[in-house]
C-alpha cells in the first residue's frame, strides 16, 4: 500500500518521542521498579493522595460511561480555582486541550508561534493539525524574547496562536507579569501552559491579596491554591487568553491523565463541539475529585518538593562539571561542562538512577533532574560523588 491516502505533512513529520515506559526500563536494567530512582519525567514521587487512593478502591461504577461534561469535577474545580464553572473544560491531560485548541483555531498553513526550548507537544500538535510552526528562541537565560515574538506576529499575518509555558519545561523559568500583559496585546490567542505552576510559590502578602480579591467574586471558602502564581483569573480579563492546568504534577495522577483549562467564552462552544464525549474516565474523575478534597496533604508534598528542588540546585552547583539553572518548578536543568551529558546519563542509569538527557538547540549537552524524595536525592548525590572521583 502506498502513502497516497496519508496526508503529506503526516508522512514527513517526525514522531513524538515519549519517555521509555517504566516496565521496559525495569526489564532493561534488571531492577525491580522500587529499586529505580526515577528522576527523568517530573512526576510526583509521592503519588496520589490517600483520599484519591481510597476513592479508587471504593469506586463502584467503572462499568458505566462517564459524564461527558465532567460536571462534578468542574463544580469542584470552580470552587478550587475560584472561576466560573462555565469557563472551565476538562481534558485527558493538558495534551488533549492543546490539540483541541489547535483543531478549533487553525486552518491549514496558519502560523503557531512557540518559544523553544519548551514543551515538545507544541510543535508536534501544530504539525498534526497542519499548522506552520514558527519558533522564537529564548534568550540564553531562558527568558522570553518579547520583541522577537512581537516581530514574528507582525511578519506573519496568519499567526493565530502563541504558546507560552510558565514555569517553562525544561528549565523552570517563569514569565514576568509585565511581559505576559505586553504579549496579550498581540492579535493572537495566547495559550499559557501552567502544568508546573503549583511549585511556583509566592510570598504570603501576595497570596492574601489574591485571596481577598477572589473572595469578592466568589463566596466559596474552598482552599483555592493561592500558594501558587497562577494567572488563571486573567482569563476573565483577557478574551485572547487560555490557561491550562493538570493533576499530573500536583496530585500525582500522571498515569490517569486529567487536565483542565480556563478558556475565553467565544472559544468554549467550539471546544465542547469537537471534544471526545467521554474524555475523562470514571477512575480519573474519582481520583481528581478526591485529590481536591485532600489539600493539606497535597500542599505538604508541594512544600517537600520545593525544598528538595532548592537542595538540588544548591548541591548540584557544587559539582564542577554541572551548571544548574534556577527553577520555579519541580526539576532542575543542568548544562554539563567538560563532560559528555549523554554518558553521564548512561552512567547514572546503570546504577538505577534515571535523568533526562538533552542535546538540541538551546539545550546542548544538558540533563534535567526531577525533584524526588529526600532519600532519592541522597542516592543521586552519592552516585554523582563516585562519578566525580572517577573523572
Amino acid at each position: 500500500m502506498t502513502n497516497k491516502f496519508v496526508r503529506p505533512e503526516i508522512a514527513e513529520m517526525e514522531p513524538y518521542v515519549p519517555i521509555v515506559p517504566f516496565e521496559v526500563l525495569s526489564a532493561r536494567l534488571g531492577r525491580a521498579p522500587e529499586a529505580i530512582v526515577k528522576l527523568d519525567a517530573n512526576e510526583n514521587p509521592y503519588g496520589p493522595s490517600p483520599k484519591a487512593l481510597e476513592a479508587l478502591r471504593n469506586g463502584r461504577f467503572f462499568h458505566i460511561y462517564p459524564d461527558p461534561e465532567s460536571n462534578q469535577l468542574r463544580d469542584a474545580l470552580s470552587s478550587y480555582v475560584q472561576m466560573p464553572k462555565a469557563r472551565l473544560l476538562t481534558g485527558m491531560g493538558a495534551d488533549e486541550l492543546i490539540d483541541l485548541v489547535l483543531r478549533v483555531v487553525l486552518s491549514p498553513g496558519d502560523v503557531v508561534i512557540d518559544c523553544p526550548p519548551s514543551f515538545g507537544m507544541y510543535p508536534f500538535s501544530t504539525a498534526v493539525n497542519s499548522g506552520h510552526y514558527v519558533p522564537v528562541w529564548r534568550n540564553e537565560d531562558f527568558s522570553l524574547d518579547v520583541e522577537g515574538i512581537e516581530t514574528a506576529v507582525a511578519n506573519h499575518p496568519t499567526a493565530k496562536i502563541l504558546f507560552l509555558c510558565s514555569p517553562n519545561n525544561p528549565d523552570g523559568s517563569t514569565i514576568p507579569d509585565a511581559d505576559l500583559r505586553r504579549l496579550l496585546q498581540l492579535p493572537v490567542l495566547v495559550v499559557l501552559d501552567e502544568a508546573y505552576v503549583d511549585f511556583d510559590l509566592v510570598n504570603r502578602k501576595e497570596r492574601e491579596a489574591r485571596k481577598e480579591k477572589t473572595e469578592q467574586t466568589f463566596a466559596s471558602s474552598a482552599p483555592f491554591a493561592v500558594d501558587s502564581a497562577s494567572r488563571i483569573h486573567w482569563t476573565l480579563e483577557y478574551d485572547n487568553l487560555a490557561v491550562l492546568r493538570t493533576f499530573s504534577k500536583l496530585a500525582g495522577l500522571a498515569g490517569l491523565r486529567v487536565g483542565y483549562g480556563a478558556f475565553p467564552e467565544w472559544l468554549l462552544p467550539h471546544l465542547w463541539k469537537i471534544k471526545q464525549p467521554y474524555n475523562i474516565n470514571v477512575a480519573a474523575s474519582l481520583a481528581a475529585l478526591a485529590s481536591l478534597e485532600d489539600q493539606a496533604w497535597l500542599q505538604e508534598k508541594v512544600q517537600l518538593l520545593v525544598a528538595e528542588r532548592e537542595r538540588l540546585f544548591t548541591e548540584l552547583g557544587t559539582i564542577s562539571y554541572l551548571n544548574p539553572f534556577p527553577s520555579r518548578s519541580n526539576f532542575i536543568l543542568c548544562r554539563v561542562v567538560g563532560r559528555d551529558a549523554r554518558q553521564l546519563k548512561l552512567d547514572l542509569e546503570r546504577v538505577g538512577i534515571l535523568v533526562r538527557y538533552f542535546n538540541k538547540p538551546g539545550l546542548d549537552n544538558c540533563i534535567r533532574i526531577s525533584a524526588g524524595r529526600p532519600e532519592e536525592t541522597n542516592i543521586l548525590f552519592k552516585e554523582l560523588e563516585k562519578l566525580t572521583k572517577k573523572q
